[in-house]
């Protein structure tokens, strides 16, 4: 009832100010006549029901603002976001405010998640379907890989699972877009899907609990593989074996964390030619992504724009010796992301392309020997 009173008071009041104003005018205005207390009662509340919704739609609006996701995507080179089957170019859509650099763009997620928000008054640069997509972060500086981060990958490939994250690098010359060919130089490449964290807010010394603020987006991953080469020496030399040119897809675009329904759980799937390889969630990651920054950024300052390839699950393609093949198409997709489409295409040897390592041939042995005992029993 008080509010109610509160609400007739303010109505009696904006009356009063209107009778004023005309009185001043030297018009004859009389109030609006009221029969009874109940209409009275009536008018303030239709009057406090109003000044709800009004306060409820700006709220909404602010909220939007704030928490609208967004998907950027890379359109012949330029920034664009993405809604549904259209692209908006981000410097267009802007005025002028925000850069059509991939790069730069990367430290404006606030005024994409605004941006974003607002797509539907703006008219579309074109269809995602007569474009092609390159990778969304064309130039990252730095490209951290995760290595037997889920329990089923540790245990096929037997190996002990590592007490913190083993982490190698991948070179940024290996990026390429969601729709690249793959160019292999022998004919023992593999596939691994995997989960891509691109950073937005730099820092050091990140704690997990803040670790998601420091995420710009998330993509999908492949982080491709030529095993003759990752073997060649010991230790196994990750990084080159993993960095030719070509051997790291990404995308089809960024999708802020906000925009998901769970960032923290999503189908991660490989299929070559239509045939199932690998499926798993991201809720299996054995190192989850406030884990993984952190404990990189206790050794690195983590950059706007680094990478974090974060592992791959179980059914590549080396145990059962299902390598890719020329013509090949790699189709990765991971829920709430989208779908990676790969040629695979079978170009001149690299100088140890006939060249099978003792160190592979032994964990191959060791891997399909455990294979074929858990197959028959």
């Amino acid at each position: 009832m008080e509010a109610i009173a509160s609400g007739v008071l303010l109505s009696l009041h904006i009356h009063d100010l209107g009778y004023r104003a005309f009185s001043r005018n030297r018009r004859a205005v009389s109030p609006v006549p009221v029969n009874s207390i109940e209409e009275l009662l009536f008018a303030g509340q239709m009057f406090l029901f109003q000044g709800i919704a009004g306060a409820l739609y700006k709220l909404s609006m602010i909220l939007k603002e704030l928490f609208m996701g967004f998907r950027l995507a890379n359109i012949d080179g330029r920034a664009s976001l993405v809604l549904k089957e259209h692209y908006y170019d981000i410097e267009t859509i802007s005025g002028g405010e925000l850069t059509s650099d991939l790069m730069l763009a990367l430290g404006a997620a606030s005024n994409l998640s605004s941006l974003s928000g607002s797509l539907q008054e703006h008219k579309p640069a074109g269809k995602l379907a007569d474009v092609q997509l390159g990778p969304p972060v064309p130039r990252p500086s730095n490209c951290y890989a995760i290595g037997l981060n889920y329990r089923k990958h540790a245990e096929e490939s037997t190996l002990e699972i590592p007490p913190v994250p083993m982490v190698f690098t991948k070179h940024s010359n290996c990026i390429t877009g969601p729709e690249g060919e793959i160019e292999m130089r022998s004919d023992f490449v593999d596939y691994e899907a995997e989960l891509v964290v691109v950073i937005g807010e730099p820092g050091k010394d990140i704690s997990p609990d803040v670790a998601w603020k420091h995420v710009f987006g998330l993509c999908v991953g492949q982080d491709i593989s030529d095993r003759p080469v990752q073997f060649s020496a010991g230790p196994p030399q990750f990084n080159l074996g993993k960095s030719f040119d070509t051997f790291g897809p990404i995308g089809p675009w960024l999708t802020s964390p906000d925009a998901l329904k769970d960032r923290n759980s999503m189908e991660i799937i490989c299929k070559v030619n239509d045939e199932l390889r690998q499926k798993d969630n991201t809720s299996d990651l054995i190192f989850d992504i406030p884990t993984l920054i952190s404990y990189l950024s206790e050794i690195v300052t983590l950059d706007t724009g680094d990478l974090i390839f974060t592992g791959t699950p179980d059914g590549v393609g080396a145990i059962p010796g299902n390598y890719l093949c020329d013509g090949d198409v790699l189709i990765t997709s991971i829920d709430g992301l989208g779908t990676l489409r790969n040629k695979c295409v079978r170009i001149s040897d690299h100088s140890r392309a006939e060249v099978m390592p003792d160190a592979l041939a032994k964990l191959l042995t060791a891997a399909r020997t455990k294979a074929s005992a858990k197959e028959e029993k």
